[in-house]
């Protein structure tokens, strides 16, 4: 094992030009990580600086055999915390061989709706908080308990520490230094409510670096996992009964928000929310009614109600915007599920470009 570890470990920069790059993609799923890996000549900084690429869709449920080729685009570079040097991590969306975005490319509309101006000279930021559960590989059961049963009520497990509240912290260090290797703008970790289960955030970030952001850490995080023999889930309610849902609270703010007289913004934005409460459940994430149920710091998925440090409501606004006048909020619907480019853009589009 030490002689794979060393090769693992080799720095190629001492012996070649050469590098490898990742390049990822979304599956069929919605939901599915895909990747595989390309040498290139050289390093490189710039996405329009690599070579397009193709793979078998019908075999992540993205093309008929009989005309199976999808081409991948790549869109955003990440430094690759796993062979280190100047290897590299490309995020990538998927087109026909003709160049129209495939179905599941959920990437192609939130970047049409970011690059429109009235979007643009908004500066939207967004913040993702994106809560997952780790399980246990032989059962699929949360680490930390014991197969079959039940550990004790929630109230021990939040921000907690010791090794009888705190299961699978080696993972979630290795992630949050891994990200930020990356140059993934990972903001902070911590411990969730319900035993097994943890949360990573990643913003500020400006529009569509927010999804690529997002979905790059997802995939750091999944390799991660598969390294440490643990698997990850995104279920928005892994386990039924008295414990929490995962969610990926999505804070926003606009630059109209963020200036003198936002709150003013802020509140007609939420009311433009409300409005279309429907179609931003919809788009949130399969299985959320599972998660919003009117209990464990949720709003039921039928009704929309918003207010200042309330945990229970669709929308939370926080003591500070308040008092200052100005801010941001957080939408608090999303599941842990969630595409971050369906819910990051479908709030901007909401709240800056449509007219009631």
């Amino acid at each position: 094992m030490s002689l794979i570890n060393d090769l693992i470990n080799l720095n190629l920069s001492d012996s070649t030009e050469k590098i490898i790059a990742e390049y990822i993609w979304i599956g069929g799923s919605g939901m599915d990580i895909r990747s595989k890996a390309r040498t290139l000549p050289g390093p490189v900084t710039d996405p329009a600086d690599l070579p397009k690429w193709n793979y078998d869709g019908s075999s992540t449920g993205q093309a008929p055999g009989d005309d199976s080729e999808v081409i991948l685009y790549p869109q955003a570079i990440f430094k690759d915390p796993f062979r280190r040097g100047n290897n590299i991590l490309v995020m990538c969306d998927c087109y026909t061989p003709a160049g129209d975005p495939i179905p599941t490319n959920k990437r192609f509309n939130a970047a049409k709706i970011f690059s429109h101006p009235d979007v643009t000279a908004e500066e939207p930021w967004y913040g993702i908080e994106q809560e997952y559960t780790l399980l246990q590989k032989e059962v699929k059961w949360p680490l930390g308990w014991p197969v079959g049963g039940y550990p004790g009520p929630q109230g021990p497990y939040y921000c907690a520490i010791g090794a009888d509240k705190a299961f699978g912290r080696e993972v979630v260090d290795s992630h949050y230094k891994a990200c930020l290797y990356a140059g993934i703008n990972i903001s902070g970790i911590n411990g969730e409510v319900m035993p097994g289960q943890w949360e990573f955030q990643v913003g500020p970030a400006v529009g569509i670096s927010s999804g690529d952001q997002l979905w790059v850490a997802r995939y750091v995080l999944e390799r991660i996992t598969e390294i440490a023999g643990v698997v990850l889930s995104f279920d928005p309610k892994p386990i039924q009964g008295d414990w929490n849902g995962a969610g990926a609270h999505t804070n926003y703010s606009t630059k109209s928000m963020r200036s003198d007289g936002g709150y003013e913004v802020i509140k007609k934005a939420i009311e433009k929310l409300g409005m279309r409460h429907k179609e931003h459940i919809a788009a949130y994430g399969e299985g959320n009614e599972r998660r919003l149920t009117g209990k464990h710091e949720t709003a039921d998925i039928n009704t929309f109600l918003w207010g200042v440090a309330n945990r229970g409501a669709s929308i939370r606004v926080g003591r500070e915007t308040e008092k200052n006048g100005k801010g941001y909020f957080e939408d608090r619907r999303p599941a842990s599920n969630m595409d971050p480019y369906v819910v990051t853009s479908m709030i901007a589009e909401t709240t800056i470009l449509w007219k009631p």
